[in-house]
């Protein structure tokens, strides 16, 4: 014999709409509000900022360091001896060659910061000022509307 599942309650189409109505109306209003404008454009260059002295700083110099220490079984000094003759060459060579090892070098500085920069805008999104306002003056109207709301709005 089963018994019947417990009925939970169901979730009204108009309080729902009451509460996206409500949100989409305090995030006209916020829109137009000069100070949390300037802190959205604010976070924006912060954000894109940081993704980028990520991507094109950290990383790419990270691995420059760390694969040759790795490959020298952490030890810098057998890293330096195997580095100081390809320096010497580099020095030794004639000016394409050079150039030709320097845009190779940026090329490669490039594709890291790359590679880094389209996964670090996906692993961390901007978080707008806008949304988060709007969650605070949710969960205050939740408060306030809480006997005309379902359980899990």
């Amino acid at each position: 014999m089963t018994t019947p599942a417990p009925q939970s309650k169901a979730v009204e189409a108009p309080e729902v709409a009451a509460y996206w109505a409500e949100r989409r109306r305090y995030l006209e209003r916020i829109r137009k509000v000069p100070e949390v404008r300037q802190r959205f454009w604010r976070e924006v260059a912060l954000y894109l900022l940081r993704r980028l002295l990520w991507s094109f700083g950290f990383f790419p110099i990270f691995i420059a360091f760390w694969v040759p220490l790795v490959m020298a079984s952490f030890n810098p000094v057998a890293m330096a001896s195997d580095l100081i003759p390809v320096l010497q060459n580099f020095v030794d060579s004639n000016p394409e060659v050079q150039a030709t090892t320097i845009s190779t070098l940026a090329i490669a500085w490039a594709s890291i910061g790359f590679f880094f920069l389209v996964f670090d805008f996906v692993l961390t999104p901007f978080k707008s000022p806008y949304q988060y306002e709007a969650d605070v003056y949710m969960r205050s109207w939740e408060q306030l509307n809480h006997d005309q709301l379902p359980d899990k709005v």
